[in-house]
């Protein structure tokens, strides 16, 4: 695909403001077997302590995916903000990467945007694959009116035994198709520890899943989406960069998700109260919630206290919906973020929230020919 084509397929999906004029994206072209695809850690290099499990990963993009990873200076090493930019700019600006999978996310990714090259970014816009800190690059994006993939980490749904939900959802972020999810029977807060050698070869342990929770009208919404990892969006919303006016937000799907550290509920609470007080949540049409971490390695949980943990989130999530706007169409304890099994989930791109049937549809685009794409 040319280079004029690449750009304009950035044209007409999700509320991005470009100056005075409302410009609504759609997502970046997938990819076709044989493709080129960046694999960067844009936050914690993760694959230069446990290589092991991203040398795995790496395996599955090329023999189940039919996909080759191309690997960067910091894609193995621990770096400073500006070097990690400097591979997301060469990324970007490679006509030959078709799209960019995070091998996970980490702390400090806020650091890194200032030295992206916007210019490069918007002229060459691809499918950025990642969640938690990477919710900053996925905003970022959003707000250049290019639209990402909210979800995936090799080092964590890849490289270790992966679940079919996420490997049937990573396949249609990658090369296009629509999702509609599923609720899973069992999931897990976190897995196998990467030094155990187990997390090669079995699948880690997991509870019972609780069933969605369902709130407000029977309305059906389709609409993009924006959002991520609730304690980025609270870093971002305190940085003040790549915020629009709350009106861009108007109508949107606001998907929000914990980060794998354990909170009390109240903390959750006063950052969505934070959220309602700017006006976002009354801007959103529907909320979806992501299945919170309640226990890690350092701090397990027991089944039997897992559901009334998450019980006690759910009532802070829907105390701040209940005091800013009634009205959301809501769905909780969805399983996007910091969950296995993880659904991806289009950022900027359009999701349908079903509040009659209960179901939740994501669209990734149309699908490319399957042959191998000629050289860029």
């Amino acid at each position: 695909m040319g280079q004029a084509a690449t750009t304009n397929s950035v044209a007409r999906h999700g509320p991005t403001w470009w100056g005075a004029e409302v410009i609504t994206p759609v997502l970046p072209p997938p990819v076709r077997p044989g493709d080129r695809v960046a694999v960067l850690s844009p936050s914690w290099a993760a694959p230069a302590h446990f290589p092991a499990i991203h040398e795995r990963a790496m395996r599955r993009l090329r023999e189940d995916f039919h996909l080759e990873p191309v690997e960067y200076p910091t894609t193995r090493a621990d770096s400073t903000p500006r070097q990690r930019a400097d591979d997301l700019n060469a990324a970007f600006g490679d006509p030959a990467i078709r799209a960019i999978l995070s091998t996970i996310g980490g702390d400090d990714q806020i650091t890194v945007l200032p030295h992206l090259d916007t210019d490069v970014v918007r002229a060459n816009p691809k499918r950025f694959l990642g969640y938690s800190d990477n919710t900053n690059v996925l905003n970022y994006l959003w707000y250049q009116g290019i639209p990402g993939i909210h979800g995936g980490s090799t080092q964590v749904h890849l490289g270790p035994v992966p679940d079919g939900i996420h490997l049937e959802s990573l396949r249609a972020a990658l090369f296009g198709g629509d999702v509609t999810l599923r609720e899973p029977a069992r999931s897990r807060d976190y897995g196998l520890r990467w030094d155990d050698p187990r997390a090669l070869t079995e699948p880690a342990p997991a509870q019972p899943a609780e069933r969605w929770t369902w709130s407000g009208p029977a309305r059906k919404i389709t609409a993009p989406t924006w959002g991520g990892c609730l304690e980025i969006i609270e870093w971002t919303l305190a940085a003040g960069r790549f915020v629009h006016p709350t009106a861009a937000y108007d109508g949107m799907v606001l998907m929000l998700e914990a980060h794998e550290e354990p909170k009390p509920p109240a903390e959750n609470y006063r950052m969505l109260r934070n959220l309602g007080e700017r006006g976002l949540l009354t801007a959103a049409a529907a909320l979806l919630w992501g299945r919170p971490p309640v226990g890690d390695h350092d701090h397990p949980v027991a089944a039997e206290d897992t559901a009334r943990l998450r019980a006690e989130q759910r009532e802070a999530v829907l105390r701040a919906v209940a005091e800013y706007n009634p009205q959301l169409v809501v769905a909780l304890d969805v399983d996007f973020g910091h969950t296995s099994p993880q659904w991806l989930m289009p950022y900027g791109g359009a999701v349908t929230v079903d509040g009659e049937t209960h179901t939740i549809t994501a669209y990734f685009g149309p699908t490319m020919p399957s042959s191998p794409s000629s050289p860029h």
